[in-house]
């Protein structure tokens, strides 16, 4: 098999699995589901992934790679754009990942932190960490709060969490954040930016931290 077929399985493969372990979740998911649905051997599970549990890791990232990219961070965090603008194209790129929630990368990293299990601990060093990262970087230059400072990590829950919510009630959950989403997204895209820069100018004074600069 040449590295162009194997490349061509192991992406069927996965996009063989993503939808079925979002619908039934990893312990109700079998190796001869995913592989009839992609159409190869059950060996092959083995072969590219090590198994289901190294095809699940690889499932949880491609889904948080498809909602929040990293190239995406990086080219905000090089920009060189005011703070100010780099906070308001992060929220940009966080609402997006919760109105991508029909698909099955948003509904299957619901299904995990919903119901973690020991994959979680993988995807969180191994994709979500360098992500975290940059986005503690862009509000430390909005807030002026230290990159090590713990009131930075409470400012970054803050600032994600009202995203991160729509993305776990998906859109079918019924409730608050379902009239949420009914909401244009510029509309709502602007009372976060202002949620957010409000509470990160004041926190920043709090801790001491210089003011951002102006919007």
């Amino acid at each position: 098999m040449t590295r162009a077929d194997g490349d061509t399985t192991s992406r069927r493969i996965l996009d063989a699995a993503g939808p079925l372990f979002a619908a039934s979740g990893f312990a109700e998911t079998t190796n001869k589901a995913i592989a009839g649905q992609a159409g190869v051997d059950v060996a092959s599970i083995n072969y590219h992934f090590g198994g289901r549990g190294g095809l699940y890791q690889a499932a949880l990232a491609e889904a948080h790679r498809q909602l929040i990219g990293l190239g995406d961070l990086e080219v905000i965090d090089a920009s060189g754009l005011p703070a100010t603008e780099k906070l308001a194209r992060l929220i940009d790129v966080l609402l997006g990942a919760a109105f991508a929630g029909n698909g099955w990368p948003a509904r299957l990293l619901a299904r995990e932190v919903l119901s973690p299990s020991s994959h979680l601990s993988v995807l969180m060093n191994e994709e979500i960490q360098p992500k975290l990262v940059i986005v503690r970087r862009i509000l430390s230059e909005v807030s002026g709060i230290a990159p090590g400072d713990p009131a930075l990590l409470r400012c970054m829950v803050s600032v994600a969490a009202p995203c991160l919510m729509l993305v776990v009630a998906g859109s079918d959950v019924p409730g608050p954040a379902q009239a949420i989403r009914q909401m244009p997204r510029e509309v709502l895209a602007r009372h976060l930016y202002a949620f957010a820069i409000a509470g990160l100018r004041a926190v920043g004074r709090q801790q001491g931290g210089v003011d951002a600069a102006p919007m």
